[in-house]
């Protein structure tokens, strides 16, 4: 169950990373409407992200598994409520885009710790796309602004 576990928690940190780099690569092609159908499937992490913290008392996971997946699941709410249901711009004002940005290097940084537990190959492969992906933000924000 533990190894299960780990993999299931590793294996949705990874397709989050590559969701998210394909999200800013879209950008950066000019098709953001593309980015956006990725994030519907993005959303669809939060299964597996609930699975776990429902899993983690049981494996006798520690309070920073708890604020790592939960994170995570913050941001994809702020996500969902931000751009798919109320359709906010608020990229344009810096406050509330400084604090999406930091929810979500929390999210994803807290994925690498989840990651980690299915070992060194699974950290490995998550840290590189979590860098690749970090690198996309910016330069995509720097290009198309978004």
């Amino acid at each position: 169950m533990l190894e299960r576990t780990n993999l299931l928690g590793a294996v949705t940190a990874v397709t989050f990373f590559v969701s998210a780099i394909l999200v800013f690569f879209f950008r950066l092609l000019g098709k953001p409407q593309y980015g956006h159908w990725i994030g519907y499937f993005e959303f669809l992490l939060a299964i597996p992200l609930v699975f776990l913290l429902v899993k983690a008392p049981q494996l006798g996971r520690s309070s920073l598994y708890y604020i790592q997946v939960g994170c995570m699941l913050a941001w994809l709410i702020v996500e969902a409520l931000l751009d798919y249901i109320l359709k906010v711009d608020f990229r344009s004002i810096r406050w509330m885009v400084i604090s999406y940005v930091v929810l979500f290097f929390a999210g994803t940084g807290g994925m690498l710790g989840v990651a980690a537990h299915a070992g060194r190959g699974w950290s490995i492969a998550a840290i590189t796309l979590f860098l690749i992906m970090a690198i996309l933000t910016f330069v995509q924000r720097a290009v198309t602004g978004m």
